[in-house]
């Protein structure tokens, strides 16, 4: 029996990087994959391409996170595929976008910002909550940037990223009467685009020194994670920002 065999997940961002990985994970563990992207229909095919080759389920439903309208729109997309209950929630979507220090900052900044780290992982759990029964799972995406204050430029997405672990905490105490598990990982460097285009040859190769496992993650090793926490096996786990950094952070 595969863990989440016969269930319905929602990856938000799923269609790319770690996204994906994510997408494959819980697909490869029996679930019926709603996979949203925003911009890139090409990524969510293949991503969608990947998922029918091992056997499993998944439409792809493209979405602003940020926007309630669409949130609304993924979660009718998913129950008119496959029924009314959605029992996983991956809230994936989030990045950097860009770097400024505070002096550089406007409101739209701060608001872009926010809204694409905090608010969409908010929208999507207000919209998927009526319908995710006991049992369910919500898995968020903090970061090791929320713990440590992120690098040079990074203020405000640290700042969002802190607020999705201590919104994964408030969900935890207010859902958990509900039979609902919330969590949230927190990735260090992983070998993705998102480092591709914000940090340098030069420093990752520096920072594996640093590491006490002397290597970058990969996107496999934060979607083993959220399988984990979106499964069975984490049955009493809840409230929790689990660090996956390869050691260079404990909090």
């Amino acid at each position: 029996m595969k863990k989440l065999e016969n269930k319905v997940a929602i990856v938000t961002g799923g269609a790319r990087d770690i996204g994906r990985a994510v997408s494959l994970k819980l697909a490869s563990e029996g679930a019926k994959v709603v996979v949203n992207y925003f911009d890139n229909k090409e990524d969510a095919e293949a991503t969608q391409k990947m998922i029918a080759e091992m056997g499993a389920e998944s439409i792809i439903v493209q979405g602003d996170m940020t926007k309630a309208e669409d949130v609304k729109r993924i979660v009718e997309e998913a129950m008119k595929a496959y029924g009314q209950d959605i029992h996983v929630l991956v809230n994936v979507v989030g990045g950097i976008v860009g770097r400024k220090k505070i002096t550089e900052q406007d409101e739209a900044w701060y608001n872009f910002l926010m809204d694409v780290n905090m608010k969409s992982c908010w929208l999507c759990t207000r919209e998927v909550v009526p319908h995710m029964p006991r049992g369910g799972a919500i898995v968020n995406f903090s970061s090791l940037a929320a713990k440590d204050g992120g690098g040079p430029g990074a203020s405000m997405y640290a700042t969002a990223k802190g607020a999705v672990a201590v919104f994964t905490r408030s969900m935890a105490k207010e859902l958990g009467p509900d039979g609902i598990r919330v969590n949230a990982v927190a990735p260090g460097t992983i070998a993705t685009s998102f480092h591709d285009r914000f940090n340098t040859p030069e420093n990752r190769e520096r920072m594996k020194g640093i590491y006490p496992l002397r290597r970058e993650g990969d996107a496999a090793d934060v979607a083993d994670l959220v399988c984990f926490l979106a499964c069975d096996d984490s049955d009493y786990i809840t409230g929790t920002n689990i660090d996956i950094n390869g050691g260079i952070f404990f909090s």
